[in-house]
C-alpha cells in the first residue's frame, strides 16, 4: 500500500512557468515556420502552363573529386 505523500508526487519534473512555456511555444512556432505554411496554404498553386517557364534551362555542373573517382573504379571495376 502506497501512502497519500507518495502518491501525490509526480514521476517527472515539476512543470515550468507559464511564461517559459509561451516561451517555448513561440520558439517552437518559429522553428516549425507554420507562417510560412499557412502562407503557402492560401496561395494560388503554381503555373503549369509551358509558356510561364524559360525555354533554356541551364544545367547544374556535376564535379566528381579524385577520390570518388577511385573509390566508383574500386566499386565497380572501371
Amino acid at each position: 500500500m502506497t501512502s497519500p505523500d507518495s502518491a501525490a508526487r509526480l514521476t517527472h519534473a515539476d512543470l515550468a512557468s507559464t511564461s517559459e512555456m509561451a516561451a517555448d511555444c513561440r520558439a517552437t512556432s518559429r522553428n516549425l515556420r507554420l507562417e510560412h505554411a499557412a502562407r503557402a496554404a492560401v496561395s494560388a498553386p503554381p503555373s503549369i502552363r509551358y509558356e510561364d517557364y524559360p525555354r533554356e534551362v541551364a544545367k547544374r555542373d556535376i564535379r566528381v573529386s579524385e577520390a570518388a573517382a577511385r573509390l566508383a573504379e574500386v566499386l565497380y571495376g572501371r
